[in-house]
């Protein structure tokens, strides 16, 4: 298992193979970060199931007591799968941000993009600059 970073807070697990390829699954959440900077998450956007979005393109909203942000897709792919869980509990992004606190699943597109993203411990500097 494989966990990349994104500059928008996001976090991508390559289900699976570390080598992804074309059409492999990878799952997608925020960050502790993303999560603490936002405080107590009270609502989620999710994409729907079968639409296709470029890397960067906005798939969701999360709303919390304080503010509400955008998640960014990480990477060009198509959604498979979406948490309803979290959509019944948002509070699951606070408490599990890296488990049971996933946003949505995607079908990756275009591999080279994962190139472009951080490791953790590249995402750890950017962070803690933040």
């Amino acid at each position: 298992m494989t966990i990349k970073y994104t500059p928008d807070h996001e976090w991508l697990k390559l289900d699976g193979d570390a080598a992804a390829t074309v059409g492999s699954v990878i799952t997608v959440g925020i960050t502790h970060h993303a999560q603490d900077a936002l405080g107590d998450i009270v609502f989620v956007d999710l994409p729907a199931v079968g639409t296709n979005y470029a890397a960067k393109d906005i798939a969701g909203v999360v709303e919390s007591v304080k503010a509400a942000a955008d998640v960014y897709m990480p990477v060009t792919g198509e959604v498979t799968e979406v948490n309803e869980a979290l959509r019944a509990d948002p509070s699951l992004a606070n408490t599990d941000p890296l488990g049971a606190g996933w946003f949505f699943k995607l079908k990756l597109t275009d591999r080279s993009e994962l190139d472009a993203l951080m490791d953790e411990t590249s995402y750890t500097s950017f962070s803690a600059k933040a």
